[in-house]
């Protein structure tokens, strides 16, 4: 499957006042997440709570320090990013990929932090013929314009989706046919020892704890890397390289 660039802007904008994010949200406009002054009032703010509320916005309430580090401008309590790309619907796209006859291969990515990481992980998934890539919509890196330059521009090639919660994510590739296995050292399993050749979905830990335990919960397998050396785990991105090689491998044997 491929991405039609056309859908997409070129790199990530920063916005800021009341009146310029309405009119973003009222044009279309794909916002990433929007920062907002807590104990903000006013009648042009209740204006602009229903269409945030539409636009399923991410929102996150900060003191005005944290405004002013975004912008220099006057920002009248409110900052908001404008992402890179426009995301996916995560369902429409599973059911896309079982109905084109191609075996699904999806990347879960558990509240990735480091935008180098995240595009890094993109560009190999663009190699390995990943099907989509499924982040949540809050506590995570998103598509920025430092994830576009790092991915090398495969963020305009693979599928990205933003979901309210991974777990009914799995459970929801689980019920469409597609076995989940998480990437984590809480196992004996190695990932050789996965049939990598049925419909399949990979997820990947945050950079500090791995897969959180509510993930590792409901997960059909989990599997790890063979590890040698003193130090105990792998960059992320490495890491999903390799395991998204092994299934790349087995499929090209099989």
């Amino acid at each position: 499957m491929r991405v039609e660039e056309s859908k997409f802007r070129e790199q990530e904008s920063q916005i800021y006042g009341i009146r310029a994010l309405m009119e973003a949200l009222r044009a279309g406009k794909t916002v990433d997440k929007v920062f907002i002054q807590k104990g903000l009032r006013g009648d042009l703010f209740r204006e602009l709570l229903p269409l945030l509320e539409a636009g399923d916005v991410a929102v996150s309430y900060v003191p005005v320090e944290k405004l002013n580090r975004l912008t220099k401008k006057n920002h009248q309590g409110v900052v908001a990013n404008l992402s890179a790309v426009d995301y996916y619907n995560f369902e429409n796209l599973v059911m896309e990929v079982i109905e084109s006859g191609k075996r699904p291969l999806f990347l879960v990515l558990d509240h990735l932090s480091d935008v180098r990481n995240f595009g890094a992980i993109v560009r190999t998934a663009e190699c390995t013929g990943v099907s989509g890539i499924i982040i949540p919509k809050r506590g995570s890196v998103s598509v920025t314009a430092d994830a576009v330059k790092t991915s090398a521009g495969a963020v305009f090639r693979v599928p990205i989706c933003r979901v309210e919660n991974l777990v009914d994510a799995v459970y929801y590739l689980q019920g469409s046919g597609i076995r989940v296995v998480a990437a984590t050292e809480k196992t004996n399993r190695l990932v050789y020892e996965e049939d990598c050749r049925v419909p399949m979905a990979i997820v990947m830990g945050a950079e500090d704890v791995g897969v959180s335990g509510s993930v590792l919960k409901v997960v059909d397998s989990r599997a790890k890397l063979p590890m040698v050396g003193d130090i105990s785990s792998l960059n992320v991105s490495v890491a999903c390289g390799v395991f998204l090689y092994e299934v790349l491998r087995q499929n090209l044997e099989g």
